[in-house]
């Protein structure tokens, strides 16, 4: 990284290889590439505001990487970018007052692998149990008064995560669809705005906020309608899928409790449908960590409530982790090595998810990471479903 008093910037250049040991029922690549250049830079012009923009060029192997070269700005298409505005942020600081408008990266919750109370932090899940964040444009006022915490978001439209692309291996074909042609409608991707509050406190010995969200769900439902090519044929020539993003208000709150032995964390929030077109629900994380040595542990359980169904299908990577036994483990080797550890476990047995990755860096810009990821179960269990996509993935990276 270079920096000067008023300018920093950072960047990496980036490939990596994924292997899969299986073929998918639809889609039998396996072996995957993957390029990514991505540099950020920031600019402080004044003790009171900060600018900070990023751009990210990716390339790949397997067409999840959109070939136009225009440059994407809202993150809204269903592949990756080929070249993209990552950030473009100002930073105002007044006292006790911080805002941030332009696009930027939103975090809500205590929680780990699972929060419950996110709503501004949409995910990359063309690859599902390797997403990254994207950012959201919109306004995050917060405001500090002593022990108090005040936040408010605004943004004026959806950014929506990425899912899986339907003719590649993380789409998952039902049995009874098998052989049947399936075409992708266009997304319904509303254009109304959201907004959200969240009050936190620092009280003696704990602390703990609540949130209220008003918008649209980053995870989609999913639509299918049959098509018949023959007038009168009650067989279908085609599916016709849609993803489709409701509306949605949620209410949740987060607590941090640090105890002698370790350190409990929970997150919970209620999903409605201020329209009555998707499903109510409320999902919730326990967990407790510690830290000993260079040892750091995290285990708890993730649940579900259901009060209300209404989707025909759903693509939710978080309700489809709930109700699991979920962990992590990360060890310190030496300032330059690490491993990490993290899993889940369905509490019925019918599906599980593990990963283990060990990360060496060399001098200053160099490292390496090798990450292996097992994923077992049933066929309808959403971690079993995706059984084939077990994997391993080496990526080396550059940082200047």
């Amino acid at each position: 990284m270079v920096e000067g008093q008023q300018v920093s910037q950072r960047g990496v250049v980036e490939g990596a290889i994924t292997l899969f040991p299986q073929k998918a029922a639809n889609d039998a690549t396996q072996t995957i590439g993957d390029v990514l250049v991505r540099d950020d830079v920031f600019v402080a012009p004044a003790k009171w505001l900060r600018l900070a923009g990023g751009m990210e060029l990716r390339a790949d192997s397997h067409e999840r990487v959109d070939t136009p070269w225009a440059v994407d700005f809202w993150d809204r298409g269903a592949q990756r970018p080929r070249l993209s505005v990552r950030r473009l942020s100002a930073t105002l600081s007044k006292g006790a007052l911080t805002v941030d408008a332009g696009k930027q990266f939103i975090r809500w919750g205590k929680a780990d692998i699972v929060n419950p109370t996110d709503r501004f932090a949409p995910r990359d899940f063309l690859d599902v149990v390797d997403a990254e964040f994207l950012a959201v444009t919109g306004v995050h006022a917060t405001v500090q008064a002593g022990s108090h915490t005040f936040e408010a978001v605004w943004t004026p439209r959806l950014t929506p995560s990425r899912s899986p692309l339907l003719n590649q291996r993380w789409a998952v074909v039902p049995p009874e669809a098998q052989g049947i042609p399936i075409v992708e409608a266009e997304a319904q991707l509303p254009d109304r705005p959201q907004v959200g509050v969240r009050w936190g406190h620092v009280a003696a010995g704990f602390e703990y906020s609540i949130s209220v969200f008003d918008g649209v769900n980053h995870l989609p439902d999913i639509r299918s309608t049959p098509l018949f090519g023959i007038p009168g044929s009650r067989i279908p020539t085609a599916i016709e899928v849609a993803r489709v993003y409701p509306r949605i208000r949620t209410y949740g709150g987060d607590l941090a409790w640090p105890l002698r032995w370790f350190t409990v964390k929970a997150e919970a929030a209620y999903f409605t449908s201020p329209a009555a077109v998707t499903d109510e629900y409320g999902l919730y994380v326990v967990q407790l960590e510690r830290q000993s040595g260079e040892w750091l542990f995290v285990g708890g359980y993730a649940g579900e409530v259901d009060t209300r169904r209404r989707s025909q299908a759903t693509f939710a990577p978080d309700r489809g982790t709930s109700r699991s036994i979920v962990g992590r483990a990360s060890y310190t080797i030496d300032t330059n090595r690490s491993l990490t550890f993290e899993g889940a476990v369905h509490q019925d047995g019918r599906g599980a998810y593990g990963k283990a990755e060990y990360s060496q860096a060399r001098g200053q810009h160099w490292r390496a990471t090798i990450t292996a990821i097992g994923v077992g179960g049933r066929d309808d269990d959403f971690f079993g479903q995706y059984r084939r996509n077990s994997h391993v993935k080496v990526t080396a990276r550059y940082s200047f």
